[in-house]
């Protein structure tokens, strides 16, 4: 249950010296080989936090360029522009930030990060109260997993704005009740599950015995890098097998090739993208080539065999 004695947190940080910022920012987020430089405009910094234990809401301004290692953290971190520019993951899944967007920061490995003459607001949720309330919803909280290159449907953002409003009013009251502060924190973690749709690993206890660790790394692969062109040679490398050991151990836990796996994995992700899609505003060749189907009629069969319908009456619907 959540606690209502969660300590409040309030700060607000502003200055021009450029060094100076950088290491206030590195230091709060633990940061690794922040590098900050000067751009056309003269240096202005300002950092402001208000909330609790729980969920806190922050602004940055930054008139510089800002680049560095972000570290996996304690919390989920969504993130928008209001100007100015900004990439995560770069060298990896990299996306570029548009204004006024939100995206949640990759939460489980860490990430490097550029920004340049930009505002930004956040919202971080603790990781344990999202994971708190994902339970009740009857989700396996240790298996949820968040993909960053996702962009939240316009229904999804309209609930986040209204919620992210309403939070701000509360933790902004000096007086508002502790207990008030903390269900802030509740309804911050719902609306961010309603935002961001979770790929849960649905993984089977089995795999987290210390004698299957090297088919759980390849599993654990296979949700992680869905989105890319991976084969089962990747796989065999990534466990540390050879390619017969890993069909054989694919055919004993899941009583399937690897290839087949890979792809049934994908389709769970079409399946919970189109769901939360509009039909006006996205086509199922979009979705289906994100996630490696190029060829739409093969596609479409696989798709219907595994969820009963095709793309286009799970998009209607």
């Amino acid at each position: 249950m959540t606690d209502d004695r969660a300590s409040r947190v309030r700060k607000d940080l502003r200055g021009a010296d450029l060094d100076e910022a950088r290491d206030v920012l590195a230091a709060e987020y633990a940061g690794a080989s922040w590098r900050a430089e000067r751009t056309v405009d003269d240096f202005d910094f300002r950092y402001s936090v208000v909330g609790d234990d729980h969920l806190t809401l922050r602004n940055v301004r930054f008139h510089g360029r800002l680049e560095g290692e972000m570290p996996r953290g304690d919390d989920y971190v969504v993130q928008w522009i209001t100007s100015g520019t900004g990439r995560l993951d770069l060298g990896r899944d990299e996306v570029d930030l548009l204004p006024n967007r939100p995206r949640i920061w990759p939460s489980d490995r860490p990430f490097r990060f550029a920004f340049e003459d930009y505002d930004q607001k956040l919202v971080q949720i603790k990781r344990t109260t999202v994971e708190e309330v994902a339970a009740e919803r009857g989700l396996d909280a240790p298996t949820v997993r968040f993909d960053h290159t996702a962009e939240p449907s316009d229904r999804a953002m309209q609930l986040w704005r209204d919620t992210v409003s309403l939070i701000s009013k509360t933790v902004l009251d000096r007086e508002a009740s502790p207990l008030l502060q903390a269900e802030m924190g509740r309804l911050g973690a719902v609306s961010f599950l309603e935002l961001f749709p979770q790929q849960t690993d649905g993984l089977p206890r089995d795999l987290l015995l210390p004698r299957n660790a090297h088919i759980r790394r390849a599993v654990e692969y296979v949700h992680e890098n869905a989105h890319l062109p991976i084969t089962s040679t990747d796989l065999a490398q990534e466990a540390n097998l050879s390619l017969r050991a890993l069909q054989q151990a694919f055919q004993r836990q899941f009583d399937v090739t690897p290839n087949t796996y890979i792809r049934e994995v994908r389709l769970d992700r079409v399946h919970a993208e189109l769901r939360e899609r509009s039909a006006t505003t996205t086509t199922i060749a979009e979705v289906a080539n994100r996630w490696g189907f190029l060829h739409l009629g093969r596609f479409s069969a696989a798709y219907a065999a595994r969820f009963g319908e095709y793309p286009k009456e799970t998009l209607r619907h």
